[in-house]
């Protein structure tokens, strides 16, 4: 009994010890960074509609909690407070719409700011610091906007943008990784980000810029004259079929397995895929935006309808002039006005795994009979009497005139 005693110490010791360790090594954190003595700030580059969090690299071991600042220009006396001075604000990201302002759409987590949905709005400077004005540290954000989005379909022979080069500067693209296949055993897209950069000797020493002399096209560190570069050049995205194989899910059970042959044997087998499923009711000529679950503009995501694939080959949004049904850049799938046709079960793919369908039934409102005193009524009559009135106006005016010039033209008599 003494010896599991002693044993059970030791192990509640080293528990305790570990904890220790790891609280320290979590406040180390700060201490291999020193706040530089001139703040500077780090060039950050992201796509409308993506998540992106700033940490704190810096502060003094006294401060327990940051405010983030923000400043759409340096040295604006418009200044946004981030934060309510408790050190956290609480967001579901899942009620987070892009239309939002900046103030709802943020969250302080472990000294670190996390903007949700982030729109070209809030590209300008952050700063990290005490509710007093001293700033630890400081960056330089630029959101990219997607309306003038460039996209290069590999599979169709089309290529990415060439490079921009002028006597001061060089406009070019910076790809991230290829995501992974949106889909698994049948041929599914992947997709490369690209984002606008500018090489120049210009640009202002105060940003601090993962290479020399390049810097995102939006950055406040390119100089004032250069910012039309923003228009010479736009983000792009390249896409390119894939084929990756599912994962190998676990054999059931010899009962289990002869138990689903013989409901296969009866023709009631189970209705795959099998994945939750959402029932939705939509008005018809209404518009309607449906999210991937749990999935970010970054995350590779595909949708089907039924057994009909909707490749972004043909379903992206822009690929031809007018469409009623597309895929944005975010990865959301719009349906605009909902009609009869648009009744099925949509699946959502996400990082290569089915993960959810949604089952949209469409609702006809009966037509109802318009009364005078109705607003569109009210308007319409409105509009008819003005136009009338002025019609009337323009013609009575024409027919005096023309009665004047022919009082005027008269022979004078002998």
């Amino acid at each position: 009994m003494g010896t599991r005693l002693l044993g059970a110490a030791i192990l509640l010791s080293l528990v305790v010890v570990l904890q220790a360790f790891a609280i320290e090594k979590k406040g180390d954190v700060f201490k291999k960074m020193a706040c530089p003595a001139f703040l500077m700030f780090e060039n950050a580059a992201y796509l409308a509609d993506m998540t992106f969090e700033l940490p704190c690299r810096c502060k003094p071991e006294e401060a327990s909690s940051v405010v983030w600042y923000f400043q759409k220009n340096l040295h604006s006396h418009e200044t946004t407070v981030l934060t309510d001075f408790n050190g956290t604000v609480v967001v579901d990201s899942s009620h987070v719409r892009a239309g939002s302002d900046l103030l709802k759409r943020f969250s302080i987590r472990m000294f670190s700011l996390i903007v949700f949905r982030a729109q070209v709005r809030d590209s300008g400077h952050y700063l990290c610091g005490t509710k007093e004005g001293l700033f630890f540290y400081g960056y330089d954000v630029d959101v990219q906007p997607t309306r003038q989005i460039t996209v290069a379909f590999l599979d169709n022979d089309q290529h990415v943008q060439k490079d921009y080069t002028k006597k001061e500067f060089t406009l070019f693209t910076t790809f991230w990784d290829w995501t992974s296949c949106d889909r698994c055993g049948v041929r599914g897209e992947q997709r490369r980000i690209g984002l606008c950069y500018v090489q120049s000797a210009q640009l202002n020493p105060r940003y601090r810029t993962a290479l020399p002399n390049v810097t995102s096209c939006g950055s406040r560190a390119v100089p004032a004259h250069f910012r039309r570069l923003i228009h010479l050049r736009s983000p792009e995205v390249a896409i390119r079929s894939c084929l990756a194989p599912c994962p190998e899910k676990e054999v059931p059970e010899e009962g289990v397995q002869s138990i689903s042959n013989i409901v296969y044997k009866l023709g009631k087998k189970p209705q795959l895929p099998r994945v939750p499923i959402q029932y939705h009711r939509q008005p018809s000529q209404s518009d309607l935006v449906i999210t991937c679950p749990g999935a970010r503009p970054e995350h590779a995501v595909a949708w089907d309808k039924g057994s009909v694939r909707l490749y972004r080959s043909h379903y992206l949004v822009g690929v031809r002039k007018h469409m009623r049904v597309f895929i944005d850049h975010g990865n959301h799938l719009h349906l605009q006005r909902v009609s009869k046709r648009d009744r099925a079960t949509y699946f959502c793919w996400r990082e290569g795994e089915l993960v959810a369908g949604f089952q949209l039934s469409v609702t006809f409102q009966p037509r109802r009979q318009r009364s005078p005193t109705d607003p569109e009524s009210i308007f319409v009559m409105r509009a008819v009497g003005i136009s009338f009135a002025v019609i009337t106006g323009i013609f009575f005016l024409i027919h005096v005139s023309r009665c004047c010039c022919q009082a005027f033209r008269k022979p004078a008599r002998l």
